[in-house]
């Protein structure tokens, strides 16, 4: 599996992705740039968190234009695979990839902390092998990171399982409190209907080294490498 990561002016987790793939999961890791027009190979490209263009006019909204986007939608169009993680995630819903929008957060504050969350099914390649019982610890830092989507299209993501994790309580419970931006049905992270594009407020790349001290990260990163295994 060759990754493509990203980086967008205003970018500022690039390289902590490229360290978890390449350093830590031993993975080929090409860096692309938003200018680019080639994705040089790519399998699974990767728009990792920071703020986009200065996060001007909406999160994510400027670099949808950028040039590289063009093949990013060519690539999962043909079924290649894309996550975005916090702005990489807002990217893919101001593109028309991922349903949904990123709103502010209820509270119009800046977060940055640890959260709980679990997997809400085990039907695609980034939560298949992450128990639904299991809590993750991963940290947050948005703004923007209240997803929102109309109630006809929340009831079509759950029937078709792209709902991918929610934010939870330390003992797994989905509960207000345990919402840290005011998303619907406490919705961290969803995919496409095709199964092939993924996005998720949570960074787990900020959990994926020992040194670190957190590896529950690592354990989406593994999923995903366990699935393209089989």
């Amino acid at each position: 599996m060759k990754f493509g990561v990203i980086t967008f002016p205003g970018s500022n987790c690039d390289q902590d992705m490229v360290y978890v793939l390449e350093t830590i999961l031993k993975q080929e890791v090409v860096q692309l740039w938003h200018k680019d027009h080639d994705l040089q190979g790519a399998d699974f490209i990767v728009l990792p968190g920071g703020f986009s263009y200065g996060d001007y006019l909406r999160s994510g909204a400027i670099a949808n234009y950028s040039p590289i986007m063009k093949e990013v939608q060519e690539h999962a169009a043909k079924g290649g695979y894309v996550l975005g993680i916090c702005n990489g995630f807002q990217i893919l819903c101001e593109s028309g990839l991922l349903p949904g929008a990123l709103l502010h957060n209820d509270h119009q504050k800046f977060t940055c902390k640890n959260v709980y969350l679990k997997a809400d099914n085990n039907s695609s390649m980034i939560n298949q092998s992450v128990d639904t019982s299991e809590v993750l610890n991963i940290p947050i830092a948005h703004a923007e990171g209240r997803y929102y989507a109309s109630p006809e299209m929340i009831k079509e993501l759950v029937a078709n399982d792209q709902v991918i994790y929610r934010y939870c309580d330390a003992e797994g419970n989905i509960t207000q409190e345990s919402n840290p931006n005011g998303s619907i049905d406490n919705i961290a992270g969803v995919r496409n209907k095709a199964g092939n594009v993924f996005g998720m407020m949570p960074h787990p790349e900020r959990a994926a080294d020992p040194e670190l001290g957190n590896t529950d990260g690592l354990k989406i990163f593994q999923s995903i490498l366990e699935a393209v295994a089989v």
